[in-house]
């Protein structure tokens, strides 16, 4: 009955929302891979769909130990100004070509020998869409750090 229709956003804390999806990938993931949360708060609050948010964390993590090899570190760094809220996945993988920048959210694109290119342009098609948000990747250094920025709007 849900098919069609535009999903309903609710004001909810950003902050339980990124622990309960960090701490389910936790779980999933290689102890040779953290996973931390940077925020200077407890409480950031902004509309989303709580499901459909869930699985874009859940993506952009995936997205992120695909691009380490074997070690490495994972921050999701998050803050707000006034009028909207930042998500900044930071990663030290393999990185993302410069001139990919834009060409990693649109579907089919893929760096991997599995896959169908479609995860990265459904997060940018719910967090635009759904959400009135952007996504971009910031800034990509191979195996120092890749950002990859989520902004929401309060």
């Amino acid at each position: 009955s849900k098919i069609g229709s535009l999903p309903k956003l609710e004001e909810l804390n950003i902050i339980n929302v990124l622990e309960d999806s960090i701490t389910y990938m936790k779980k999933r993931t290689s102890s040779k891979i953290s996973i931390k949360l940077n925020t200077q708060t407890k409480l950031i609050k902004a509309k989303i769909n709580k499901d459909l948010f869930e699985w874009v964390i859940e993506n952009m993590l995936k997205n992120s130990i695909d691009a380490i090899s074997e070690n490495g570190n994972i921050i999701v760094s998050l803050k707000e100004d006034k009028s909207s809220v930042l998500i900044d996945f930071i990663d030290d993988g393999k990185g993302i070509k410069k001139s990919f920048f834009n060409e990693v959210f649109k579907p089919g694109f893929t760096s991997k020998k599995r896959g169908w290119g479609l995860g990265l342009s459904l997060v940018k098609r719910i967090i635009k869409d759904y959400h009135k948000g952007q996504v971009g990747v910031l800034k990509s250094v191979p195996y120092k750090e890749t950002i990859i920025r989520l902004k929401l709007n309060k």
